[in-house]
């Protein structure tokens, strides 16, 4: 476990560094009842600096198995008008938002892969415009992480879970700078490197990203027309800057989604939906997804490729080296917070707003003309391995190396 100490700097990182709140700010905590503790430590936190109040949105991720395994196809894709209402008003309010995620990688093992599809695309439906307020930084927003007993055993099967507990919880506690004197000084200084290599990425305008490895990763990735890399520290609509995952190790934009084409292998599994998805393959032309393979999981990845058609495209593209905190860890956490920080990853489904100039300023016709993707998911999986490399192409075919051997060159 960690100090009293260290879990009130891990709070106030959160209050202070991921969503920035603001004196007077309303905020909403996200997390499940499994966290409350923590829940509540956050919120007291944002009332020392000087919340207006604070909103619990309580998840119960138990509850949730329960009503997959047991109730109507047509029941779970009914989607209450409250909880709608209830995302509108955050939004309205201009609240800024914390969610702690720390779900069990396996809640959904074993149930309907139609009914769990079938719930994801309402949901995903139902929650369409807070999601839009988050990805273009309409609201300002943070992803924090804690360890639960399902999860730590999921990443250290042969401890108890109190064993694995704590073990997950030093693991945590190293990543997120909380062993360092300062924590929040050490987050300013690495949040600045990666801006660093954002900049450098934004000023060279490369017209493709080539991906290749050993693994059959060989994979060109054309970028927005007028795209911006964005690393670490966002600006919110309101020009108050914050820092979305914590922990983060990318630098990211969006692909150009008529542009992709090759063949991409996953380097670590997905947990998509509380489904593991792993040694899977996917394939495009011309920015769609043509085939698939997957040896686990093929049903939830074929439930989501078929969600809707955005999905068959990519939204993100974002490099990390294999040097980060997360991967010298060696840990496989099975939560894309964590794994998506330790390799090089893709998303299918949407684009943020963000990752094109003037992006949060056009209509989704102009970003669509930008090779802007849409669509009603978001789904990161992780492709660096620690052999990729990674060029960056320009418009007049020059070629310049950023990766090699699975690490940054520039």
């Amino acid at each position: 476990m960690l100090t009293n100490k260290q879990m009130e700097k891990f709070a106030e990182l959160a209050v202070r560094v991921g969503a920035n709140m603001q004196k007077d700010q309303e905020v909403v905590i996200r997390c499940d009842v499994q966290c409350a503790d923590f829940a509540h430590l956050i919120a007291q936190k944002a009332y020392e600096f000087g919340a207006k109040f604070v909103h619990m949105e309580w998840l119960d991720e138990k509850l949730d198995r329960i009503n997959m395994l047991n109730a109507s196809k047509e029941a779970l894709s009914d989607i209450p008008n409250y909880r709608t209402a209830l995302w509108n008003y955050f939004i309205e309010r201009k609240c800024c938002l914390i969610s702690i995620s720390a779900g069990d990688p396996n809640k959904y093992k074993g149930c309907d892969a139609d009914k769990l599809s079938a719930y994801e695309i309402a949901f995903n439906i139902a929650r369409n415009a807070f999601r839009q307020a988050t990805m273009s930084n309409y609201l300002r927003w943070t992803i924090v992480s804690i360890p639960t007993p399902a999860w730590a055993q999921q990443i250290f099967p042969d401890d108890t879970a109190e064993a694995a507990t704590d073990k997950l919880w030093n693991a945590i506690g190293h990543i997120m700078r909380l062993d360092q004197d300062d924590p929040t000084a050490a987050w300013r200084k690495h949040i600045n490197t990666l801006v660093s290599r954002a900049e450098y990425m934004t000023n060279h305008n490369f017209e493709y990203i080539r991906m290749k490895n050993a693994a059959g990763t060989d994979l060109s990735v054309g970028l927005a027309t007028d795209h911006v890399w964005i690393a670490a520290e966002e600006e919110g609509q309101d020009g108050i800057r914050f820092t979305a995952n914590m922990p983060t190790e990318e630098v990211f934009t969006a692909p150009h989604n008529r542009k992709i084409n090759g063949k991409v292998v996953n380097a670590l599994p997905l947990v998509n939906n509380g489904n593991v998805i792993d040694n899977f393959s996917i394939t495009f032309k011309d920015g769609k997804v043509t085939d698939f393979t997957a040896e686990t999981g093929y049903e939830a990845l074929k439930g989501l490729l078929e969600s809707d058609e955005g999905v068959l495209s990519l939204g993100e593209i974002a490099l990390i080296g294999k040097e980060s905190p997360i991967a010298e860890s060696g840990i496989l956490f099975y939560n894309t917070l964590f794994d998506e920080n330790a390799s090089c990853h893709l998303a299918f489904g949407a684009s943020y707003p963000t990752t094109v100039k003037n992006g949060n300023n056009m209509t989704a016709e102009q970003l669509a003309q930008h090779g802007m993707n849409q669509s009603i998911q978001h789904v990161d999986f992780m492709v660096g391995t620690k052999d990729i490399d990674i060029d960056g192409i320009g418009y007049d075919g020059k070629v310049t190396p950023l990766f090699r051997n699975g690490e940054w060159v520039i």
